[in-house]
C-alpha cells in the first residue's frame, strides 16, 4: 500500500498534454509515474493518423520500445497503466511481468496469450459504454480470459461517454465520467 511505481502509456494520439496531466494527477496522489513516448515524439489530431503511424511503425517495434522503457524499473514491481492503445501495451507488459503490482486500463484492452498466467494480479478497466473499440461481446470474453489467467478484474463502464473520455482536448471528453474514473482509479492504486 502507498506509493506505487507507475508506467503510464499514451494512446494512439501520442504523448499529448492529457497524458502528462494524468501523470501529474497520479503524482499528486503520491505515486511515482513515468510516461514513455513509444511514438518517438509524434502526436496526432485524429485516430486515423495515429493508426496509420502505428501500422507504419509496427506492433512489434512499439512493444519493444515499451519493454525497453519499463525494463529498468520492472524489478521494483510496476503498476502498468495506459490509455486505449497504451492500455493494450500496458496489459501485454503486465501479463509478461511476474513482478507487476497492478494493471490500470483506460479505454482499452488487448488480446490475451493462451499461455498467460498471473498470480491474482489486480486489474481495473475504465471503458465507455458502448465503446466502438471495446464491444460488450469482446469485453465479456476478455473478462473471462483475464480471470482464467489468474487476474483479479474490475470493469467500470461509463454510459454515454466517448472512447477516450478522459482527454479534455478530444471530442470524446466527458468531464463527469473522467472525474469518476480518476476517483475510482486512485482508490484502486491505494489498495495495491
Amino acid at each position: 500500500m502507498g506509493l506505487m511505481n507507475i508506467m503510464l502509456f499514451h494512446s494512439t494520439y501520442g504523448l499529448r498534454p492529457a497524458v502528462h496531466a494524468a501523470a501529474d494527477r497520479l503524482r499528486a496522489a503520491g505515486h511515482e509515474v513515468r510516461v514513455p513516448d513509444i511514438f518517438a515524439g509524434h502526436t496526432f489530431e485524429t485516430v486515423e493518423e495515429g493508426l496509420a503511424f502505428q501500422q507504419e511503425t509496427g506492433k512489434e517495434e512499439l512493444l519493444k520500445r515499451a519493454v525497453l522503457a519499463a525494463a529498468p524499473y520492472s524489478d521494483s514491481g510496476l503498476v502498468y497503466a495506459g490509455f486505449s492503445l497504451g492500455a493494450s501495451v500496458a496489459q501485454t507488459l503486465a501479463l509478461g511481468d511476474a513482478k507487476a503490482r497492478g494493471l490500470l486500463l483506460f479505454h482499452g484492452t488487448s488480446d490475451i496469450a493462451p499461455s498467460a498466467s498471473v498470480d491474482e494480479l489486480p486489474v481495473q478497466l475504465h471503458v465507455a459504454d458502448p465503446d466502438p473499440y471495446e464491444t460488450h461481446d469482446w469485453l465479456n470474453s476478455w473478462y473471462l480470459q483475464m480471470r482464467q489467467t489468474g487476474a483479479d478484474v474490475e470493469i467500470y463502464r461509463y454510459p454515454g461517454a466517448g472512447h477516450v473520455f478522459t482527454d479534455a482536448e478530444l471530442p470524446d471528453f466527458d468531464q463527469a465520467s473522467a472525474e469518476l474514473a480518476w476517483k475510482v482509479a486512485i482508490g484502486f492504486l491505494a489498495t495495491l
